[in-house]
């Protein structure tokens, strides 16, 4: 009786006797692989971006590389119609599709060395099948000359129910079928811009997780479409605010979308991120140097965003031409370390001198051309 006893025992003690032992073997392996060096360890632990294949991987991040390669930066020719018609009333120009299409013409036919300060043309959906005068398609111009063509994705905001007056952004359904056409049709990159703003409690967390999420959907779907995601989550300038208080929102903003992307799988290499400088509100009282907003601007990216993202271009956020340049150029000199390469997503701080200088007349293309090259390199 007692041998039995004992022979049942020792038939329950193996299992756990063979489980030690392979919890030690286990043991034993993880210290021989951490004492390799770090690019000799096998790659089991980091994310292996199962929608990209190796090849689109490299695609994205090369196309990321030449858009902001030596300093290049964007222009942002991506208007609305409406956005369009407004600026052509200031000079006093009927907003037709003939006239939006002259003015675009223009910049577009600058001498090719453009290329040396422009990586990228974001393009609105009419824009990029709108021709010149001798037939040629736009987006056909801007590839000769070495730029890379891209084109706004989002389709506009949506009020946020359950906030105070914030928003979504629209354009996700059928968003893989868009982003496959303009692939064929020639576009290389995509932009979704998010806009948030300052006010009493604003953004709400709910307005920051919407919209961080709905860029990372968009993000995921451009590559896979082997499109770059430009990711632009606006903290507009309306409002009192200081440089302090629109430090802290565009840091809580950024942590959120950069958490959101991750989440999504989105591979950071082969994305660029446009934000907003790190500005006070236009209604605040106290001025601030352009070394103060670089000061603030470089320190939010320097806590919020991965060292993999290769590029920054900062949108100009209704600034003048004088002042984007100013304090790009004080972001360029700041201090602090800059793991990406700093550069520019500008729109009105890159046309509005040509607008003004072409007046809707033929006559001044020769003026409109060089207000804007002044400006762009």
């Amino acid at each position: 009786m007692i041998m039995l006893v004992h022979s049942r025992l020792g038939n329950r003690a193996r299992p756990c006797l063979r489980k030690q032992k392979r919890k030690k073997e286990k043991e034993k392996k993880c210290e021989t692989l951490s004492t390799l060096p770090l690019l000799q360890r096998p790659v089991t632990m980091a994310h292996r971006f199962p929608a990209l294949t190796q090849e689109q991987k490299k695609e994205l991040s090369e196309i990321a590389q030449r858009i902001v390669a030596n300093g290049k930066g964007i222009l942002a020719a991506d208007e609305s119609v409406g956005t369009m018609g407004n600026r052509l009333q200031r000079i006093k120009v009927e907003n037709t599709e003939e006239n939006r299409r002259q003015f675009r013409e223009i910049l577009f036919s600058v001498d090719s060395s453009i290329n040396q300060s422009i990586g990228g043309v974001i393009l609105f959906h009419e824009t990029l099948y709108q021709k010149d005068s001798q037939g040629k398609l736009f987006r056909t111009i801007l590839k000769e000359k070495g730029i890379v063509v891209g084109i706004k994705l989002d389709q506009g905001a949506a009020p946020l129910a359950g906030t105070n007056k914030e928003t979504t952004i629209q354009g996700l359904d059928g968003l893989s079928e868009r982003c496959a056409q303009y692939k064929k049709d020639g576009v290389d990159f995509g932009k979704w811009r998010a806009v948030l703003r300052i006010a009493d409690q604003c953004p709400s967390s709910l307005a920051i997780q919407e919209n961080a999420n709905a860029l990372a959907r968009y993000a995921s779907i451009c590559q896979q479409n082997g499109l770059v995601p430009i990711v632009e989550p606006e903290v507009i300038p309306d409002g009192d605010h200081d440089l302090e208080h629109c430090q802290y929102v565009t840091e809580k903003v950024l942590a959120a979308v950069y958490k959101a992307l991750n989440d999504h799988h989105v591979y950071l290499e082969g994305t660029l991120l446009k934000p907003n400088m790190v500005t006070a509100g236009h209604a605040c009282t106290k001025k601030y140097t352009p070394e103060q907003v670089a000061m603030a601007t470089v320190t939010a990216l320097h806590r919020t965003v991965p060292a993999a993202v290769p590029g920054i271009c900062f949108l100009s956020g209704g600034m003048s031409e004088e002042d984007a340049t100013l304090n790009l150029n004080a972001i360029n000199l700041c201090c602090l370390p800059k793991p990406w390469k700093l550069s520019f997503s500008y729109g009105r701080a890159l046309q509005a001198s040509a607008l003004a200088a072409w007046g809707g007349k033929a006559a001044n293309k020769k003026a409109t051309q060089e207000a804007f090259m002044k400006r762009a390199v």
